[in-house]
């Protein structure tokens, strides 16, 4: 055995790591010298190093139906993780479908640019990619995996447990010729679909022969279609360029305005903000008022003569009081907690206005009380009163039930809004001229009118609705029928 001097072992390892040693040593010099390849060769790659490669910024590609911006709803990824090509970077969620992007490069997230549930436009970077050293960038189309949930019948692209690969530019091809990429077999990387997939899939279902011609080969034009010879020919002359008229545009100097919100309107915001948290009801009908249009005619030139209009609204006020006796839970209120149901004794029905001052709904009180003319008496005050600003909070407050008589502007049908802490509210339309069937089969001349419901539905079901627009509509239809039950 041979005795390895500490100190010739340190000389020669200093003489590896100087310069690169290309023979054997010299034993004569030091001959209880043993060299150590092993230890000089380890040294010659101390003072390498690693390159890194260019950063690329991968971009939001275009998904196609005209989405310009989606939301990221979740990364698969975060800075420094390793990714190679068709791995998922990131889900987003355009408000057609949610699409899961896969990267187009091997590298390192160097950055992510949008947090969870921020939004990200198409055409700008997602996150930053350092590429291998010396690999040539291509740009081509960001790779998106299809969507896996859309509405549209040609974006089914997932299979359970599989999502289809493609680019944008095949799924739009895919699309355009009705095919399903679920059924498509890819043959490129991991499945991906090419165009060539497309295409001979395509092939097989028309039993065509694809000729061996790149995709995007162009097409030699049709032959050209001989003309006639321009001896043939008449002779146009060419039309005088008239030229376009010079139009000076105007100026306009207005301005915007603000103001702050006050008095009623401030009141209305209120009030239909609580009317939001209830959920309204609809039911709609029409009634016949040709009987209450004869014996209002015959009526008004009597009030009149004792100095009161008579219009058809006391009527249908009065049909809804005659109505709530029978559905008093129509004439009633629930506490905040909807808990507590209170029944009103007293019917203040209101009468939705349109004034100079806004939406007012003054309510003539206990209508139960009243004939026909000492509501229409209540009405020509609280007109009266409307007109002028001069209403008051005994008129505009302590309201059971709410009819709008909509119909005096114009229009048939509409969607009549609950006044909280009321529980439901009839629209009236206007009354048209309207053929109609009667009861021998002869088409008549009829006065309609349309009206529409709402009710608060936790309280009130459709039944107990109907049952009271049926009757409301026949004591109109039949207004000799209300002289039964006035009291």
């Amino acid at each position: 055995m041979l005795a390895i001097s500490l100190d010739l072992l340190a000389h020669r390892y200093k003489r590896c790591c100087s310069r690169v040693q290309t023979g054997r040593p010299d034993y004569t010099r030091h001959p209880h010298t043993v060299f150590i390849p092993q230890l000089c060769s380890s040294r010659f790659f101390h003072t390498s190093y690693v390159t890194s490669g260019p950063i690329v910024p991968f971009k939001l590609s275009d998904i196609g139906e005209g989405i310009m911006e989606v939301t990221v709803k979740e990364w698969y990824v975060k800075e420094g993780d390793k990714v190679s090509q068709f791995d998922s970077i990131c889900e987003v969620q355009s408000d057609k479908a949610s699409v899961t992007i896969t990267s187009r490069y091997d590298g390192v997230i160097k950055k992510l640019y949008y947090e969870v549930d921020a939004t990200a436009l198409v055409g700008t970077p997602l996150v930053d990619i350092e590429t291998e050293p010396g690999l040539e960038v291509a740009h081509e189309e960001d790779v998106v995996e299809t969507p896996a949930m859309s509405n549209d019948e040609h974006t089914h692209q997932e299979i359970k447990g599989h999502k289809t690969q493609a680019t944008p530019a095949v799924r739009r091809l895919a699309m355009e010729n009705n095919i399903k990429l679920s059924e498509v077999v890819g043959t490129g990387r991991d499945g991906r679909i090419l165009k060539e997939d497309i295409l001979n899939f395509l092939a097989k279902q028309t039993g065509a022969i694809l000729p061996p011609t790149p995709f995007h080969e162009i097409q030699p034009p049709p032959p050209a279609v001989s003309a006639p010879s321009s001896a043939s020919m008449p002779k146009m002359k060419p039309s005088p360029s008239v030229p376009l008229p010079v139009i000076s545009r105007p100026v306009f100097t207005g301005k915007d305005s603000t103001e702050p919100l006050k008095g009623f309107h401030k009141a209305m915001v209120k009030t239909m903000t609580a009317a939001l948290k209830i959920p309204h009801f609809g039911y709609k009908d029409e009634v016949d008022l040709t009987r209450l249009v004869q014996l209002r005619k015959e009526l008004k030139g009597l009030s009149e003569g004792r100095g009161v209009k008579l219009s058809y609204m006391p009527f249908f006020i009065k049909a809804a009081s005659l109505g709530l006796l029978h559905f008093p839970i129509l004439n009633a209120s629930v506490d905040e907690a909807v808990q507590n149901i209170t029944y009103k004794a007293s019917h203040n029905i209101g009468l939705a206005m349109d004034t100079s001052q806004g939406l007012l709904v003054p309510n003539v009180k206990n209508v139960q009380l009243l004939s026909v003319f000492e509501i229409a008496v209540e009405l020509n005050r609280m007109q009266i009163l409307g007109a002028t600003g001069q209403l008051g909070t005994a008129d505009l407050t302590g309201g059971t039930f709410t009819l709008s008589n909509i119909g005096s502007i114009g229009g048939t049908y509409a969607k009549p809004v609950i006044l909280p802490p009321e529980v439901a509210i009839g629209a009236l339309g206007k009354i048209q001229v309207l053929p109609r069937f009667n009861s021998r089969d002869e088409v008549v001349k009829a006065h309609v009118m349309n009206v529409s419901w709402s009710a608060d539905h936790r309280i009130i079901d459709g039944a107990t609705m109907a049952r009271f627009s049926n009757l409301w509509r026949d004591y109109l239809e039949n207004p000799a029928s209300m002289v039964l039950d006035l009291k």
